[in-house]
């Protein structure tokens, strides 16, 4: 049996790749491995714990210590170190040393001194440089991080040292082809690099679509194409910052409800530090046409969040940094819920222009983009209906574990 050391910053529910390492988990004690979990704190205690197999040992640094958490992972005698979202450099090169590593790349982890590999002035714009000193040159006047010397003398050398451990690592896994030509960019050797996307959802075989799956996407009755009357409603799910977008749809909404001729409804949500922004830009808006709704119900989980996908008619994903994949999209879609979105990063792994949604230019994202890709998705209602079948379809695709078998295989050939 192989034992797999899960390695994380913490034991909670904080965010996708806290869900999602949740599931693998549990993948991997369905398919005969061994897990546990190390983590460097237990926090913020609000959120729920990561859903683990029972019985899974488990070591915390903030209440063992880290010279006593290490111990007891190398007494646990693990084949295998799968190393997620570690804030200590020195204790992740450490977790090295203990057994043969893979590194699953989450994030732009050694490939860029701002860390959204996006330039945030004039205008936000995905970056496309290769990580080095010279990224120095660009930190301010494109304003890759904050205003301090000091900060991006500190930003610099950390992802540095992040880039030096690249070579490292047994295997670096992605989730999306985006994310592994990155890092094959930055001197990872392609055999080493792997695309394990899908496997999105909790179930351990095919998962149980909503009764908007494509099975039960119907197509719109005669005549309903001239009897829309009801306000659209367009939907966004995550956290609120510059770099999601969503004062760029904010901003589109006058312009969607002129090209479809419809009162328009947005829910944002989520929380972050730009929702105050979000929502003063939402009252000035919505006080100058009455035709615009926004709602801002804060974060949403479980039934609730549900319940948004089933009343909406569109995802809209407006993040302007090139996301590593953007998984949002295809819980959405389990409920057959199309998305538009900037091509961008991961998205076009998940989105297919015309086939779950459409995609607008990324090069740079604008206003006027997202407004087109929104209006394409829902100005004819048959061809909506179609993007509600294919967004199902992807959804299954992406839901039953399609590429998780090579997980298991990337394990197995570490571990021996």
């Amino acid at each position: 049996m192989i034992r797999i050391a899960v390695c994380n910053w913490s034991n909670r529910r904080v965010g996708g790749t806290e869900a999602y390492l949740g599931n693998v988990t549990r993948y991997l004690h369905h398919h005969g491995f061994a897990v546990s979990l190390f983590h460097e704190m237990d926090r913020p205690v609000d959120r729920e714990l990561i859903a683990l197999p029972w019985g899974t040992p488990t070591w915390c640094v903030e209440t063992l210590g880290r010279t006593r958490a290490v111990e007891a992972l190398r007494e646990w005698r693990p084949d295998v170190v799968y190393t997620n979202i570690i804030e200590s450099l020195d204790l992740e090169a450490e977790l090295i040393g203990i057994a043969p590593t893979v590194f699953d790349a989450h994030a732009f982890y050694g490939t860029c001194v701002g860390g959204h590999k996006c330039f945030k002035f004039p205008e936000p714009t995905p970056c496309t440089r290769t990580f080095g000193w010279k990224c120095l040159l660009h930190y301010y006047p494109r304003r890759c991080g904050g205003l301090s010397p000091v900060t991006m003398i500190q930003r610099y050398r950390h992802e540095r040292t992040r880039h030096a451990l690249l070579p490292r690592y047994a295997a670096v896994i992605t989730h999306s082809d985006f994310m592994r030509a990155e890092y094959i960019r930055h001197g990872v050797q392609p055999g080493r690099a792997f695309n394990v996307s899908a496997g999105l959802f909790d179930n351990l075989t095919s998962p149980t679509l909503s009764p908007g799956s494509a099975s039960a996407v119907k197509e719109p009755p005669p005549g309903s194409r001239d009897a829309a009357s009801r306000p659209v409603q367009l939907l966004f799910v995550g956290r609120m910052d510059l770099l999601k977008g969503g004062h760029y749809l904010i901003r589109a909404l006058p312009r969607i409800r002129a090209s479809l001729g419809r009162d328009v409804a947005l829910v944002l949500a989520g929380e972050g530090p730009a929702r105050a922004e979000w929502e003063r830009l939402s009252r000035k808006l919505v006080a100058a046409d009455s035709g615009c709704r926004v709602d801002f119900p804060g974060w949403v989980s479980g039934d609730a969040l549900d319940a948004l996908y089933a009343a909406a008619d569109l995802l809209v994903v407006p993040s302007l940094w090139p996301e590593p994949f953007g998984r949002i999209g295809l819980e959405a879609g389990r409920h057959g819920l199309p998305a538009a979105a900037y091509a961008v990063g991961g998205i076009p792994d998940w989105l297919t222009d015309g086939l779950n949604g459409h995609l607008a230019s990324g090069s740079p994202p604008s206003v006027e983009g997202i407004a087109e890709a929104v209006t394409r998705c829902l100005q004819d209602p048959m061809h909506h209906a179609q993007l509600r079948r294919g967004a199902a379809v992807q959804a299954e695709k992406g839901g039953t574990g399609g590429s998780w078998p090579m997980l298991l295989d990337i394990f197995h050939a570490v571990g021996k």
